[in-house]
Parts: C-alpha cells; sequence; structure tokens
C-alpha cells in the first residue's frame, strides 16, 4: 500500500527534550599548557587551536594585541611570510590567526599524516617570530587606508562611537584612529609576544579524528620541547568606566541613510538571568520574525534590516540595537524602537510567539553542534567563561519553560530605555 504526502497538513513538531554535548579529555603539560582534546569523527583530519588570553590594555598602546597577533605569521627567524604559507599550502593544510577582545588564536586544520610537517611551522611561529619592520609598515599602511574606508561608513562610525561610550579606554572601547597606528613600534611587537604567547598561557584543543600519534606529537613539540619566559603573562584588564554622556549625534548633511546604534551595558553569561533575557532579546530582535524586524522592515519598510543582540564578556556584557534607515525616517524608527520595547514591558508576550521563539533557539542550538569543530566551540564559551557544562543543561530548560510572566518581569527590570546609550550617525 503506497502513502500519500498530504502537503496541506504541517508535518508534526516535536520538541528538542536534550542536546548531547561532547566532553573533551583534559591533559596539563608541566609547562602549564592544557590540552583539550574532542576525538570523534571518521576523516584524517584535526583542527588544532592555540588559544591565548590577551594582555592588559595600555591605552598608551592600546594595538599591541590585535597586531601581535595579526603580524604572527609575517616571518619568523627561518621563514619568510611567503615560506610559511607554502609549507602549509603544500601539504594541503590551512593556517589563520584571529584576534578577539579577550583572547587571540593560531588555528591549524591539517591531514592527521602531516601533522609531522605542519606542527612544527606553528611552534616557529609562536617561538620565533620576528615581525619584520618592512612587514610592520606595510600593516600600518593597509590598516590605515582600511580604516578611511571604513570611516566613510555611518555604521561603522555608529559601532565605533558605542564602543567607546560603554567601555572606554578598554581593550572592548578599542577605537583607533589613523595616527595611532603610526605609534605601533617593532620592539613594543616584540616584548608584546614575548610575554603572551607563551605555554602557561595557551590553551590547546584539538578536534577531529585524533589519534595517539597527534597527541604525542603534540606533547613533544608543545609540552616537551615549549619553555615558559621569565616574566609571566599578565592578562588581568583594568576597571571599565562607562561615559556619563548618553546620546551621541554625528551629522552628515548629504547622508541618504541613517546608522542607529543603542544599547547598554549588560548582564553575562554568567548571570542566572542570562538564557531568559536570550528569549527576551530573541522576541525584540534576535531574529529575522522578530518584533523589529516585523515592525520597522515588515510593517514600516525604513530598513531592509534591524536586530537585536545581547553579548557576553567577562567584564560584564552589552545589549544593542543596530540598523540603518533613509535619513528621512530616522526619528520615526527611533520612536518605533521604544515603542517595541514598551510593549514588552506592558504586554505578555501570546504563547504562539513564545513557543515559535522557543523552538527557534533550540533548533539553532540543535543545528550548531553539526559536527565535532562546534562541539569544540561550545566548550570554549564554557571554558573562557569559567562555567560548566551544565549552564547548557540550564540554558535548555530555562528555554523550554521560561514563561510570558518572566519575560514580562525581565524586561521591566533590564530594558531601561532611558538608560540607552543612543548613537545616530547621518541625518536625525
Amino acid at each position: 500500500m503506497t502513502n500519500i504526502l498530504n502537503r496541506t497538513e504541517a508535518p508534526a513538531s516535536k520538541q528538542i527534550e536534550h542536546i548531547s554535548l561532547i566532553r573533551p579529555d583534559k591533559t596539563t603539560f608541566a609547562n602549564g599548557c592544557s590540552l583539550y582534546t574532542f576525538n570523534s569523527g571518521d576523516q584524517e583530519l584535526v583542527r588544532i587551536e592555540w588559544i591565548f588570553n590577551n594582555l592588559r590594555f595600555d591605552p598608551a598602546k592600546p594595538l599591541l594585541n590585535t597586531a601581535v597577533n595579526t603580524m604572527l605569521t609575517d616571518g619568523t627567524k627561518t621563514l619568510t611570510a611567503a615560506e610559511i604559507a607554502d609549507k602549509i599550502d603544500f601539504y594541503g593544510a590551512f593556517l589563520s590567526v584571529e584576534y578577539g577582545h579577550e583572547q587571540s588564536q593560531v588555528t591549524l586544520y591539517s591531514l592527521t599524516k602531516h601533522l609531522d610537517k605542519t606542527l612544527p611551522v606553528v611552534k616557529d611561529i609562536l617561538v620565533n617570530s620576528i615581525f619584520p619592520q618592512k612587514e610592520l609598515d606595510i600593516y600600518i599602511r593597509n590598516q590605515q587606508q582600511k580604516l578611511q574606508v571604513g570611516l566613510q561608513k555611518n555604521d561603522v562610525v555608529a559601532r565605533r562611537t558605542f564602543n567607546k561610550a560603554l567601555y572606554g579606554d578598554s581593550i572592548y572601547g578599542l577605537t583607533p584612529d589613523i595616527e595611532t597606528y603610526n605609534s605601533v613600534k617593532r620592539e613594543d611587537l616584540l616584548a608584546h609576544y614575548q610575554q603572551m604567547y607563551q605555554p602557561s598561557n595557551c590553551t590547546l584543543i584539538i578536534a577531529g579524528k585524533v589519534e595517539q600519534t597527534a597527541i604525542d606529537q603534540l606533547t613533544n613539540i608543545f609540552g616537551n620541547d615549549w619553555s615558559n619566559q621569565s616574566k609571566a603573562a599578565d592578562t588581568s584588564q583594568p576597571v571599565i568606566h562607562n561615559a556619563t554622556e548618553h546620546f551621541y549625534f554625528i551629522e552628515k548633511p548629504d547622508a541618504l541613510q541613517s546608522a542607529i546604534r543603542m544599547g547598554l551595558p549588560f548582564i553575562n553569561r554568567q548571570h542566572p538571568d542570562f538564557p531568559a533575557v536570550q528569549v527576551l532579546n530573541t522576541v525584540l530582535g534576535g531574529y529575522f520574525g522578530s518584533r523589529l524586524m516585523n515592525n520597522i522592515r515588515e510593517d514600516k519598510g525604513y530598513t531592509y534590516g534591524i536586530g537585536s543582540g545581547v553579548v557576553s564578556y567577562r567584564q560584564g556584557g552589552a545589549l544593542f540595537i543596530a540598523t540603518e534607515v533613509g535619513a528621512e525616517v530616522c526619528k520615526a524608527a527611533t520612536v518605533e524602537i521604544e515603542k517595541e520595547i514598551n510593549l514588552l514591558k506592558t504586554e505578555l508576550v501570546p504563547e504562539e510567539e513564545l513557543s515559535l521563539v522557543r523552538n527557534y533557539m533550540m533548533g539553532s542550538l540543535l543545528g550548531s553542534l553539526e559536527n565535532v569543530f562546534s562541539h569544540a566551540d561550545k566548550f570554549k564559551n564554557l571554558y573562557f567563561s569559567g562555567m560548566d557544562y551544565d549552564y547548557y543543561d540550564r540554558y535548555t530548560n530555562i528555554i523550554k519553560n521560561v514563561t510570558a510572566n518572566d519575560l514580562l518581569k525581565l524586561a521591566n527590570e533590564y530594558l531601561k530605555f532611558d538608560k540607552f546609550y543612543k548613537v545616530i550617525v547621518g541625518k536625525y
């Protein structure tokens, strides 16, 4: 008997009950470097990450963390930048560096059979980088050109202004100007590099089909044969001071669009309200079907896109709303944003809408666990926030059970529009 699919009825939905996460094995080397191993998969491929906490931010030399990380692959005592790239490419591997506000990292994707050739290249980068003056001059010139282009974009100016207001002279509020890049000196890069890129400040994460041979190679190269410097890495950060001014208008008389960015300092992942607040944020502007999108894009046609987000840092976090709208409707758009926030504080979210958001968030979480690398990424969120895996148990439980009354209470506690930092770039 043939079953006929009825396309007039939506398939039955089923709530996700549990998220199963791969947990790593841990090894601590004698030099202080910690190795976390995620062993899963059939392909002979691994991703290895060397993650370093950024050094204490120095307002007098604000670019050292980002400049040092960016230039790691620009040459060592034995290899030029071109030779590093050629060696990695020859073995079908991929090497990248990435700067973040709190950590910087080196990432290697490599076939396991070639680790004996690719790992020594990474070791050379972490121990013998020299930051050639020629490459530094190129870096400064390129960054200045990028900045000049970026400063012509209203959304870039709005983001920089907003971050500076929220985070001041801190690593989170970094907003260099053209002249700041001219202050970058090679001797400062070398001193910063030697203090930061050492094993006691390194978390090593390997994910993929991890065989014992790979563990032995990492142990020999980065455990037994990698020494700390005499000066320990100072990864503390100064206290953040928010600006006293809460409204910033940067006029651009010829602007066709105005950039809007607003928000306020916020709780981070360690706060017990964080998962429920993420539900509230998703309702407000955290996905394509959000209230901000439905109102300001779909109904009013003021913008192509608008969204809100919650950012978690070690030193607190931020809630923000960002969009670009037609210059002539900028003031009207801000009125509608305030209206949507006030509705969340005065009216219960309908159960149908809340159910949709719950399913979206659980589906997004499940969809983000497509391979072993994404499981390692979830671990990093926990590890660098000082949390354990029970966070995701609480997270899923709260998403599934949070009520409209809970969200109403949270909205009144956290969404204080009169305390928002508001930035407008363009016309208002």
